[in-house]
This record gives structure tokens, C-alpha cells and sequence, in this order.
């Protein structure tokens, strides 16, 4: 009888021990991002707009390629890219698995015609870099490291391999899913020049700055125009007034000089000179972006023993550069933690989406994706495609399923000049109920890990 009161002592104390481990470091988050909203609240106005633009011009020029590089590089060998293989297919499967959600939402909850394609990505598409490294970076702050010595390594490491995957996705799919409609929204002249807001203007919301700073010094003529919808709707059996623009497009190309495979092109399928015009005017070239390019030039380094022992071995002789990156990468945490609670101060906007939408995004997003989360990785763990005994590799991957809509998404529809109203509000609702959504499922995690 004394052995099985001992037992049950000994349960109740590491729940309330897991239960403090998975809840604290997301009170810690919480804390941050409460200084950031009182900072930048509209009545106390301590820190202005523009300064927490530059902070997350800061975060995103500086200390997230900083981190980005010192954890990559320390960890990623030849071996480890043969392993790891299942983390960047895995943002692409939870996206996947969330745009059909995404799907089932839409229609279901019915909203407006032009938000269908919006209803899909923003329950799709997830927070897969900043707000995971937050998190990560929160966990293994905690003395009694939950996921091991080298927990922050590890963790920062996983979730940088996976960034450039999400990165693509912007570019193309979300890209041209968030494509105004073409019935709905006034076609942009495509020989118009768009009227682009000073680089200062501090009426643009934080959100458009928030995660991937300047993208609206990439708006291009096509961004905000209905191009595809125009492009393929002969496709549908209607006419096909387009078929001319498209000849002059590639007219134009012969007439200012082009080469030879200008002339090629006109003899063409049409089906396949439309996928390649559209390919041309994807944005597929801002991937190259700070954290992107740190990712990239980890993967070299830690791949090329030689360029690895100059840097990160314990008595490296560039130890003291590498050093100093890991001095200013220290700084990417806080700083993304008060960018997202000045975000919050601004409150949310206006939005034509609806109630019942808006509640089945977050519903979906928040509370039945990670469930389905849970099941795709325990699959997985069963098939034997994850690092065995790896809890950190593990709880990455739930982490793709679990986190709010990409704050991402909001720069992309100031882009495309669609939703953005709509964005700004449904991300604020989603962040604030995020709060009680991770710390419930970062426990689950965390209850699940001790029965592994």
C-alpha cells in the first residue's frame, strides 16, 4: 500500500514538474510580448511605429541569419541532411493537410465569394520560423533543459532547415493563391506605374513589417493585378482576349532585341506558353533574402569539414568571429517577442470576412491541425522516416502544426493589395487565443514525450 502511494506521489509530481516545463517558457514569451504592447500602446506611446520597423528590419537583416548560421552550422553534417530530410517535407505535408482544412472551412463557413482562395491559405499556411524560434529558443532557456544539453542547438538547427522550404511556398503558391480576383477587384492597367507608399510612412500597420521586412519594395506591375485568372480562363471554353496580349508580350521581347528563343516561343502550345509567362512573373528570386542566404551558407560550411573546423571546433582559429555572431543572435528572441506585441497594440482592424469564418480559421488552425499534427507524426514515427529517440526532431515537427498563421501572410496580401484588412484582423484573434492553444498542446507534447 506504501510503495503504491509513493507511486502515485511520485506521478502527481511529474505532471505538476512537466506540466511547469511546458507552461513557463511560454509565460516567459507571454511576458516579452506583454513589454512590447505596453511599449507601443497608443495611450503610453514609450516607443514609436518606426522604431519597431527597425527592429524588425534588425530581426530580420541581422539577428535571425546570426542565429540561423551559428546553430546550422554547428550542427548540419552530410549524415544529418540525409536524416533530417523529413522536416522540410514536413512543413510542405502540414500545409498541404491544412490548405484541405483550409478547403473543408471554406465551405462550410461560406465566406465572401473573393475570400475563398484567403480562407484556404491563411488556415494552411503556419508561422514555421520566428515564433518557433521563440518558443525553441524559451524552452531550452529553462535550467532543467527538457530536450538535453545542446537543446537550443539542436532546436534552432531543425527549424532553420526548414525555412527556405517555407520561403518557396511564399513565393509561388501563396504568391499566386492570394492573386486578386478577378471579378471582384478593379484590373490594374498592366502598363500602369503603382503607387508605392514612401519608405517612412507610418501609416502602413507593424504587420506588413513584421516578419519579412521591404517587401513592398518588390511590388512589380503584375503584383496587385489578376493575372493568371485572365491568363487561363480561355481554358474554361470562353474566348480568349488575353492570347493577344500574349503575343505582344513576346513580340515585345523580339522587338527590344531578344534572342532567338523569343521566336521559338511563338510556336508554342498555348497552354504551355501560359504556365511559362506565369512562371516568368513569379517572384521566385526574392528568396535570396538575409535568412535565407544564412541558411545556405550554414549548410556549405557544415557540410565542408575543413570550412566547419575553422569555425565552430572548440579551439577554431575564426571561434572569435563566429562568437560575436552568437553575441548578436542572443538578441533575436526578445526582439521578435516585442515586434509581436507592438503588433498586438495595433489592435484589430476591419474586417468583411465574417464571424463564422473567422472562428473556423482559428478553431481550425489552432485546435484541430495540431491534432491531426499529432497523428501524421506518429505515423511517421512508426515508418521509421524520423531521427529515432530524437524528442527535440519531434517536437519541431508538431511545432509545424500547431503555431498561428504566418504574421508572412500579412506582408504577402499588402503585396498582392488583397485581404489586407482581413489579414491584420484574423491574425490578431489567432495570436491572442494562440496563448491558450500552445500551452495546451506544448503540454499534451510534453505528456506525450514522457510516455515514449
Amino acid at each position: 500500500m506504501a510503495s503504491f502511494l509513493q507511486s502515485v506521489g511520485n506521478e502527481i509530481v511529474g505532471g505538476h514538474q512537466s506540466l511547469l516545463s511546458s507552461v513557463v517558457p511560454l509565460l516567459k514569451l507571454l511576458c516579452l510580448s506583454s513589454i512590447g504592447l505596453v511599449l507601443a500602446h497608443p495611450k503610453i506611446n514609450l516607443i514609436s511605429k518606426e522604431t519597431f520597423k527597425l527592429l524588425s528590419k534588425l530581426v530580420f537583416a541581422l539577428f535571425l541569419p546570426c542565429l540561423i548560421f551559428t546553430e546550422l552550422g554547428k550542427s548540419v553534417t552530410l549524415k544529418n541532411m540525409r536524416e533530417w530530410w523529413f522536416i522540410p517535407a514536413n512543413v510542405i505535408l502540414s500545409t498541404a493537410i491544412g490548405c484541405i482544412l483550409g478547403y473543408l472551412v471554406a465551405l462550410i463557413c461560406r465566406p465572401p465569394p473573393q475570400y475563398f482562395r484567403f480562407t484556404v491559405v491563411m488556415t494552411g499556411f503556419g508561422n514555421t520560423g520566428n515564433l518557433p524560434l521563440a518558443i525553441v529558443g524559451s524552452i531550452c532557456h529553462s535550467s532543467d533543459q527538457p530536450f538535453g544539453q545542446h537543446c537550443n542547438t539542436t532546436g534552432v538547427a531543425y527549424i532553420s532547415f526548414a525555412q527556405w522550404v517555407a520561403v518557396i511556398l511564399v513565393y509561388t503558391f501563396v504568391y499566386h493563391m492570394l492573386e486578386p480576383p478577378e471579378e471582384f477587384y478593379e484590373i490594374v492597367p498592366e502598363d500602369s506605374e503603382i503607387e508605392r507608399e514612401p519608405i517612412g510612412d507610418a501609416s502602413r500597420p507593424l504587420l506588413f513589417e513584421a516578419e519579412w521586412p521591404g517587401m513592398h519594395h518588390k511590388e512589380t506591375e503584375h503584383c496587385k493585378t489578376p493575372f493568371i485568372a485572365r491568363i487561363f480562363r480561355s481554358m474554361s471554353g470562353s474566348t480568349e482576349p488575353n492570347l493577344s496580349e500574349l503575343d505582344h508580350y513576346v513580340e515585345g521581347n523580339i522587338e527590344g532585341g531578344g534572342s532567338p528563343k523569343s521566336v521559338r516561343c511563338l510556336n508554342e502550345p498555348k497552354v504551355v506558353r501560359k504556365i511559362r509567362i506565369v512562371a516568368e512573373r513569379t517572384p521566385i528570386q526574392h528568396i535570396l533574402q538575409p535568412p535565407t542566404i544564412a541558411s545556405l551558407l550554414a549548410i556549405i560550411v557544415g557540410m565542408v569539414p575543413q570550412l566547419r573546423s575553422l569555425m565552430f571546433d572548440e579551439d577554431a582559429p575564426l571561434s572569435f568571429f563566429t562568437d560575436s555572431l552568437e553575441i548578436v543572435a542572443a538578441a533575436m528572441v526578445p526582439s521578435v517577442m516585442l515586434v509581436l506585441g507592438g503588433l498586438l497594440a495595433e489592435g484589430p482592424d476591419k474586417s468583411e470576412l465574417g464571424m463564422r469564418t473567422t472562428i473556423g480559421i482559428i478553431f481550425t488552425r489552432l485546435l484541430l491541425l495540431p491534432l491531426v499534427g499529432i497523428g501524421v507524426v506518429a505515423l511517421a514515427g512508426k515508418l521509421d522516416i524520423i531521427v529515432s529517440g530524437d524528442k527535440m526532431f519531434v517536437f519541431v515537427l508538431l511545432l509545424q502544426y500547431t503555431t498561428p498563421s504566418a504574421i508572412l501572410l500579412g506582408a504577402m496580401t499588402n503585396l498582392r493589395g488583397y485581404g489586407t484588412k482581413e489579414t491584420s484582423a484574423l491574425l490578431f484573434w489567432q495570436h491572442i487565443f494562440a496563448v491558450v492553444s500552445l500551452s495546451f498542446y506544448v503540454t499534451v507534447y510534453f505528456k506525450l514525450f514522457n510516455y515514449v
